[in-house]
């Protein structure tokens, strides 16, 4: 699904990067809008993967999720996702030649936006943070329910395949 690739920039192109926070990277999803020599101006989100920040503090994730945070890469990116995050808009400029961007194509930042627009960190969340119960059966409805009112197709049938990876759906 994550096909990208690193050059030929142009206005319009979808792409992901990532910025220092500490001792890890938010992610930054975005479309290029301006370029000039070296630098490329980026506007999207970025988003703050406190949930698995917060696994990790807590000594309940592995080595897999510290390198996800610490070189993030887009096909990790729903690792990361599942869990709470935290996200605002974001526009900066980035160097090409220092700082690493890469391509995205349309579908997978249609994706990745909707992922974090429509809310799916908090109700994935929600549900593998409770203990078996009627909490998390009602927790699983309503995961459930906002999956099948999404409209992207793409979006929805990649969730599905996520929700039935992590267990989720019966």
């Amino acid at each position: 699904m994550f096909l990208f690739e690193k050059k030929g920039w142009k206005e319009g192109d979808y792409v992901f990067t990532s910025q220092q926070n500490g001792e890890y990277k938010d992610m930054i999803i975005g479309m290029i809008t301006g370029i000039e020599n070296s630098k490329v101006g980026i506007n999207g989100i970025i988003v703050n993967p406190v949930g698995l920040k917060n696994k990790i503090t807590a000594g309940k994730a592995g080595p897999q999720s510290v390198a996800t945070l610490k070189n993030p890469d887009p096909k990790d990116l729903v690792y990361a996702f599942i869990y709470r995050v935290e996200y605002d808009n974001f526009t900066g400029i980035f160097d090409t030649t220092k700082d690493e961007i890469i391509k995205l194509r349309k579908n997978t930042y249609d994706i990745l936006m909707g992922w974090i627009r429509e809310s799916i960190p908090e109700l994935i969340n929600n549900v593998l943070s409770l203990p078996e119960g009627p909490d998390r059966d009602q927790a699983k409805r309503v995961l459930k329910q906002r999956m099948d009112t999404l409209y992207d197709k793409d979006l929805k049938r990649y969730m599905y395949s996520i929700c039935r990876s992590l267990k989720i759906l019966n």
